[in-house]
């Protein structure tokens, strides 16, 4: 693999470099610019220097970069804090003559960079090196080991000499490409080797490259790569050179069939540890890759402006696909997908996406920690629910070669689901609200085969769970389980369109307590009377928890009152502890498909719609009388007329 070419193209996109240089007074700032710029040792340099731009052809990269002088006054320190915030990149000056300068950049400059939250590469110069003292000749490597040590953002040292003209240029090349050709997000300084990201990328690229998915990249394969990326081929002495450089340091690195992925990784670890970055840089960006090792925002599909009462879910196309990855990575062919599975199956994305809430822990496990097909495609489910874009970029990272905008839908709005009294949607969301201790996490517990805790923990943080749920005719529908915590309410309801997601909502209470039966009518109430206020109005069901322990008294006189006042079916009783669920799953489904049944009615609003019927009602009696009106004044009009004619 060669070198990269001089093109912008593989500069990540960048239009300008900005580079800030800070330093002490008499360090040589002005000077360096001065020199760099106009190739001559200026005699007169004023304090500081107006902004200083390199043409583009400068550097091999062709990105024009512009230098920032900066002020060594005190009372110009604000100036100087807010052109360093701007900085692209940071050179740091000291003087070789003036030991002094080269400390304050560990004790002053460093940490107000750090202060100042400035995260950008820092390039560290040593100016006036034609004025050092020849008795004091010691190699900047061990002067400057101990503050790399202490200052990892330290990107490159060099010392240079304006007046002598040496190093002069190298200076703002390294400040540029410490920009364009980061080492951070590639390579671990302290352990010398390529952080996980970087891996991950290579990886999914090794994958792509190799054709004839033989683990190894041929002859052939390594040209055709060569060529994608820096659009020129290697000769056939070239690839026996790469390969038996690789041979000799790691024979595992090649085999008879090419060079494998080993391979592969430890000759990008070899040309960063040389110092060309910007080889693997181009690799990465021919291939989509940002900064930040993701795919370029432009690479993922937007889908564009929806309802808030719609929702996106995979299309059959996708669910296909990732039937096909489950039995690829089901290697033992035992039906699961167990972490390690999931880890490999996952390690062309920038990372796993399922490590962390909310999808870490929302769906069913086997003793081994493994995902059912069901489960696997359900977390997918949710993950499309709540971050589509999210889901398209990992489908596209784990080998998804279709046109990404066809993997997921665009449902149809929950309104006209209502209107039409039937669902277009796979994937169902259920909100689940009640007071605390009552019984909601164990039913989400419950809902993932999890075995009952009686150990109390109060759910602070909005919880998913989600599970395929077989439908009495032979159907499945993914059902996401959402639990809101009693003091989340007040906050999700501050927002008009936040029942719009909502399918179904659920109200829990803890059946032996009049209290929590109390607050979850009260629940019932305010989330009901939202529904009514936005037009987001939801079925509700109530479920009275721990059928286990004796009701408290007036229970079944209340809550069939509060069900019927409302319009909806009395509570369904489940016990947790016994495992006696009442096939709650199954009919939190079925009222979510029926989306114009079991729409609970407050008193606020049956009293607006009579008021609405009245105001209907009285429409039709003045348009029926304007009528009756119009019809007899016609009436009257034909008979005068008639009674005119005979006379």
């Amino acid at each position: 693999m060669a070198r990269a070419p001089a093109s912008n193209v593989h500069s990540g996109g960048r239009t300008e470099v900005r580079i800030v240089i800070a330093g002490d007074r008499g360090t040589g700032k002005s000077s360096l610019i001065v020199t760099a710029a106009a190739d001559n040792f200026p005699v007169n340099v004023p304090p500081v220097l107006p902004p200083t731009r390199l043409p583009e052809d400068f550097y091999p990269d062709r990105v024009p970069t512009t230098i920032i002088d900066t002020s060594s006054r005190t009372e110009d320190s604000a100036k100087v804090a807010e052109e360093l915030k701007r900085a692209d990149a940071v050179v740091l000056t000291y003087a070789c003559d003036q030991p002094n300068t080269l400390d304050r950049l560990s004790t002053f400059w460093l940490p107000k960079l750090r202060q100042l939250e400035v995260r950008v590469p820092v390039i560290v110069v040593g100016c006036k090196l034609d004025l050092r003292d020849e008795n004091q000749q010691v190699s900047l490597e061990q002067v400057m080991s101990p503050i790399m040590q202490q200052f990892r953002e330290i990107e490159t040292c060099i010392e240079c000499s304006a007046f002598k003209h040496i190093q002069i240029p190298e200076v703002f090349y390294y400040a540029q490409k410490a920009v364009l050709h980061p080492t951070g997000p590639l390579f671990d300084q302290e352990t010398q080797t390529l952080k996980p990201r970087c891996v991950r990328a290579l990886k999914r690229i090794f994958i792509l490259c190799d054709h004839d998915k033989d683990g190894a990249l041929s002859d052939a394969e390594l040209n055709d790569f060569q060529v994608k990326c820096f659009n020129a081929p290697l000769q056939p002495s070239e690839i026996v050179g790469v390969k038996r450089v690789v041979q000799e340091k790691l024979p595992e690195g090649v085999n008879d069939r090419g060079l494998t992925l080993t391979g592969f990784l430890f000759l990008h670890a070899l040309f960063i540890e040389k110092g060309r970055l910007e080889t693997t840089w181009t690799v990465l960006r021919k291939f989509g890759y940002d900064n930040d090792i993701k795919l370029s925002d432009e690479l993922i599909p937007t889908l564009g402006k929806r309802a808030p009462d719609q929702s996106v879910e995979l299309t059959n196309e996708a669910l296909e696909f990732l039937r096909g990855i489950f039995e690829l990575y089901d290697g033992d062919g035992d039906g699961a997908l167990r972490p390690r599975d999931l880890e490999e199956l996952f390690s062309t994305a920038p990372e796993s996406p399922w490590n962390e809430a909310p999808y870490k822990d929302s769906a069913e496990r086997n003793a081994m920690g493994g995902l059912s097909i069901d489960d696997f495609l359900s977390l997918w489910s949710l993950m499309t629910l709540l971050n589509p874009v999210y889901t398209i970029e990992n489908l596209i990272y784990i080998g998804y070669s279709g046109d990404p905008a066809s993997a997921v839908r665009v449902t149809r709005k929950r309104r006209l689901d209502r209107k039409k009294q039937q669902l277009d949607r796979n994937v169902l969301q259920c909100f689940v609200f009640g007071p605390k201790k009552a019984g909601k996490s164990s039913l989400l517990d419950a809902f993932l085969a999890r075995p009952f805790s009686v150990t109390y923990t109060p759910t602070t943080e909005e919880r998913y769970a989600v599970n395929v749920v077989d439908q009495p005719e032979g159907t499945k529908k993914t059902l996401i389980l959402r639990e809101i915590p009693e003091d989340g309410v007040k906050k999700l309801l501050s927002s008009k369109e936040s029942l719009a997601a909502c399918d179904i909502a659920l109200f829990v209470h803890d059946s032996s307590d009049e209290s929590s039966w109390k607050k979850a009518t009260d629940l019932l109430v305010e989330v009901a009377s939202h529904g009514e206020d936005t037009g987001y109005e939801v079925p509700c069901l109530i479920v009275a928890a721990k059928d286990d322990l004796d009701s408290f008294p007036l229970a079944i006189q209340d809550s069939t009152r509060v069900s019927q006042d409302m319009g909806i079916e009395p509570p369904i009783p489940i016990s947790t502890k016994l495992g006696d669920f009442n096939n709650v799953f199954r009919r939190i489904t079925s009222a979510a498909e029926h989306p114009h049944l079991s729409i609970p009615e407050t008193e606020a609003g049956r009293s607006r719609k009579h008021y609405h019927k009245l105001i209907n009602r009285s429409l039709m009696f003045v348009s029926v009388g304007a009528a009756v009106t119009i019809v007899g004044l016609a009436a009257y009009r034909v008979y005068l007329a008639r009674k005119n004619s005979s006379s």
